[in-house]
């Protein structure tokens, strides 16, 4: 049992690093997106990924933009589990929490308009991103540690109290690095082709340590003092308990690549802009390098499905005056068609849906100030959650604004944050233990962006 719980932990960091967007895409790729969540119409150099199709209405010559995030992350589980009152002074609800934070995730967006043809490449970490953190472990690893005592007291041997070391750490990124060519086909159409090439580097380090236990027993702990559950059940001829109450350790980097094919299409006319793009399902899947693995379920050289589900993005912007627009958008993420680890994706219906709206105004030649706001509703069932890899249903407001420093150089500022509705996920068999417990899913998450464009 603690070897199922301690591999089904890892793939908890998976999703704890994914910023904005869907289970396993970014979609906050530059600055711009943080100010102004709603870019699926964008006719400006960060549609080199939200619309490359809308970069024919770039002045000709190059365009560049460099963007850097700070990302602050926490989740919070809230287990209420009538054996965790053994470890927790009597009380069975606990509080498990993970954090991560990336002070660094960079994006470019390059572009070259000649006439009606642009060529453009981006780089951004479009899934992952952070360092998660769980020194305080996960329910689904100490449900088993927690039922100890009553099992023993059960069998005759009184024990009232357990106790465990637990540190968990994961590291992901997925690297992508895309290009693109647009096409000026009309006057008001536009279209593009592109593919983005994604590099996965994931980094699994962790550890379940010194389990204690305090049983009365006459020979073998006579004053019921806390004493290490592996050597006292080692002691009493239990092999197997023994082995499952061993420290364990994990120290893995999974790695793979795999290519998205893109397409886009822009309209416009007059004041309107409107903007289309589907990327198509990317097959991926992640090879173990493991160096150290006392579980046995991270074996060197296994693969695991990690597809990145196809994309679909409609947006639209309106200028209602000169210094003054409106935009609206809309994805949709197809994660029940990727396949995905123990073929999670079976517990999703169709997929995230979100729905962006946003506004630009610009106070004056040189300042422009922008806001809206992102809508994610989750696609995933009850048999989706756990508190290894949770989705929740949530609202995101960024603002930020513009600096125009010299008329080729202009400067990015942004504060993007998301409030997430909490899932209470409660069981009659929790973790596997044929016992009732309930888990409390939250999380929280802040960004800070700032970048720069320039033309050439």
């Amino acid at each position: 049992m603690m070897q199922k719980l301690f591999s089904a932990g890892v793939l908890f960091f998976v999703a704890i690093s994914a910023f904005a967007g869907g289970l396993l895409t970014n979609t906050n790729q530059s600055v711009h997106f943080l100010r102004d969540p709603a870019r699926d119409a964008s006719t400006e150099i960060d549609a080199t990924y939200t619309n490359p199709a809308g970069l024919t209405f770039l002045a000709d010559g190059f365009q560049f933009s460099l963007t850097n995030q700070s990302a602050f992350q926490t989740r919070t589980i809230t287990s209420t589990f009538a054996p965790f009152a053994a470890d927790n002074g009597g009380d069975p609800t606990k509080v498990f929490k993970g954090t991560a934070e990336a002070l660094v995730i960079p994006s470019f967006q390059l572009a070259y308009k000649k006439d009606r043809w642009v060529f453009s490449s981006a780089f951004a970490i479009t899934g992952g991103g952070g360092k998660a953190t769980f020194n305080q472990g996960l329910p689904s690893f100490e449900a088993p540690i927690a039922m100890i005592p009553a099992q023993l007291s059960a069998s005759g041997i009184p024990t009232t109290a357990y106790s465990s070391n637990e540190s968990m750490q994961g590291r992901q990124f997925i690297f992508g690095l895309q290009m693109n060519a647009s096409y000026k086909i009309s006057n008001v159409f536009s279209g593009a082709l592109g593919l983005r090439v994604n590099m996965v580097n994931d980094h699994y380090e962790g550890s379940v340590t010194d389990i204690q236990i305090n049983p009365q027993f006459p020979l073998l702990n006579p004053t019921g003092g806390m004493i290490s559950a592996t050597n006292f059940f080692t002691n009493l001829g239990q092999t197997a308990l023994a082995q499952s109450t061993a420290n364990k350790y994990l120290n893995s980097t999974q790695s793979g690549w795999g290519i998205t094919p893109i397409i886009g299409l822009n309209y416009h006319w007059n004041g309107l802009n409107i903007g289309a793009k589907y990327e198509f399902m990317t097959s991926l899947t992640v090879h173990n390098n493991t160096s150290v693995d006392n579980t046995g379920m991270f074996p060197n050289g296994v693969n695991t499905p990690y597809d990145i589900p196809a994309l679909l993005t409609l947006g639209a912007e309106y200028k209602l005056c000169d210094k003054w627009k409106v935009s609206g958008g809309y994805h949709h993420f197809f994660d029940s068609d990727a396949k995905m680890a123990n073929n999670k994706q079976q517990y999703i219906n169709g997929g995230i849906n979100e729905y962006l709206f946003g506004s630009e105004y610009s106070i004056s030649e040189v300042f422009l100030v922008s806001a809206g706001t992102q809508i994610t509703r989750t696609g995933v069932t009850d048999n989706y959650q756990s508190d290894m890899n949770f989705s929740l249903n949530s609202y995101s407001i960024g603002f930020g604004g513009t600096v125009k420093l010299t008329p080729k150089l202009r400067l990015n500022l942004a504060y993007f944050f998301t409030n997430y509705s909490k899932w209470t996920n409660a069981s009659s068999n929790y973790n596997g233990t044929g016992l009732a417990g309930t888990d409390v899913y939250d999380r929280t998450n802040k960004v800070i962006g700032v970048g720069v464009d320039y033309k050439f």
